[in-house]
């Protein structure tokens, strides 16, 4: 039998999901978080999954209650696995531990557990309440639902603008356009969280970036770093590739049929070389790059930082779901400073352009950050 959620219910699953959030690094796997309430209303145990390959929440959180799990209420952000990966199954473990009823936010679109778990837990008498506050566990792990239900990665764009629209002045100077507080917000909420950074080579030949994430923590987490270089122009002693403070994984994506010789000059820097699809300008297809990355298995979430041909294609492919722009109080003007979006037009009339079907907008000390959600179903 099934419970109808209470208010308690919608209280305490908050608290999980405020639990699963510690779980940045828990990518390709989602983020999960588990509070056990032992028959009392005590919170007897609470739990997140830190990392692949580490126990999952609801391990965690039986742990800390122990014989207390026994006729209590567990909080699962995401349904019980029901399958043996790195770790046992979770519903198995729930079961196990003598809980009396479980209420679970929002099923695991997985296809070796969608319904699964939930099923063994009704089949073992356990009363399991499904979709308290299921819009919250599915905005905290956006970028795994999209990759278990369509094979592909989440794809956020950031970028940093003036006032005026501006991300660089006319002879190119573009640091820093926001401010520390806003950079380092970038390195902590997206850099270390995401799977992979990328950027076009013309950022790389003008910028020479690492793509790094800047941060002194010690679970500071560098992505892949991926340069949509169509032709293999990418210099091999570039920092993308050559830093001294990251592990080298940079992968450069190219149209098939790029000069070999450049190829070898990268692979032997220490790049890996992935080979698409052209799209009709003779250029990386971007929805043939997204369909080999999530085949790949641990690209769940891709961060694009620029420049404004990239962006705009990835636009005009709408592979975007989520746009970042962090924007400052600064005005420089120039009729050839660059603005963000490049290549072809998106619209040609208001009523065709993209809009957002939901937005944020925040402070982040002098600047404002927008994020617009993207829906293009």
């Amino acid at each position: 039998m099934t419970q109808m959620a209470t208010v308690d219910d919608e209280v305490l699953m908050t608290k999980a999901l405020r639990r699963a959030v510690l779980g940045r690094s828990a990518s390709p796997n989602p983020m999960v978080g588990c509070v056990i309430v032992a028959p009392g209303g005590r919170v007897a145990g609470v739990g997140f999954h830190p990392e692949p390959g580490a126990p999952h929440a609801e391990t965690y959180a039986l742990r800390e209650a122990g014989n207390l799990a026994r006729g209590a209420t567990a909080y699962v952000t995401l349904e019980p696995c029901s399958h043996y990966g790195r770790t046992p199954p979770c519903a198995d473990a729930l079961i196990a531990a003598g809980v009396a009823r479980v209420v679970v936010a929002m099923p695991d679109p997985d296809t070796r557990v969608r319904g699964r778990g939930i099923a063994m837990l009704q089949a073992s008498g356990i009363d399991v309440t499904v979709g308290t506050c299921r819009q919250q566990a599915e905005r905290l792990n956006a970028a795994y639902i999209k990759h278990r239900t369509t094979g592909l990665p989440y794809v956020t764009v950031k970028v940093a603008t003036t006032l005026d629209g501006k991300i660089a002045t006319e002879s190119g100077d573009s640091k820093w356009i926001t401010s520390a507080l806003t950079r380092a917000w970038v390195h902590r909420q997206l850099r270390s969280r995401v799977d992979a950074i990328m950027v076009g080579v013309g950022t790389v030949i003008a910028d020479d970036p690492r793509l790094t994430t800047r941060l002194v923590r010690a679970d500071r987490r560098n992505a892949l770093r991926i340069v949509v270089d169509s032709h293999l122009h990418t210099p091999p002693r570039a920092r993308v590739i050559w830093p001294s403070d990251h592990d080298g994984k940079t992968l450069i994506a190219c149209v098939k049929g790029a000069p070999l010789e450049r190829r070898a000059a990268l692979e032997a820097a220490g790049a890996g070389v992935l080979e698409c699809a052209s799209d009709d300008t003779g250029r990386v297809d971007l929805k043939d790059l997204m369909a080999l990355l999530g085949k790949r298995g641990d690209i769940v979430h891709v961060l694009i930082e620029g420049g404004g041909r990239l962006i705009g294609g990835a636009l005009t492919a709408r592979i975007v779901d989520r746009y970042i722009a962090t924007i400052a109080p600064k005005l420089i003007g120039g009729g050839s400073a660059p603005g963000p979006v490049g290549g072809t037009a998106l619209a040609q009339t208001m009523a065709g352009a993209i809009s957002p079907v939901r937005w944020i907008m925040r402070r982040s000390g002098s600047d404002i950050v927008i994020e617009a959600f993207l829906n293009h179903d």
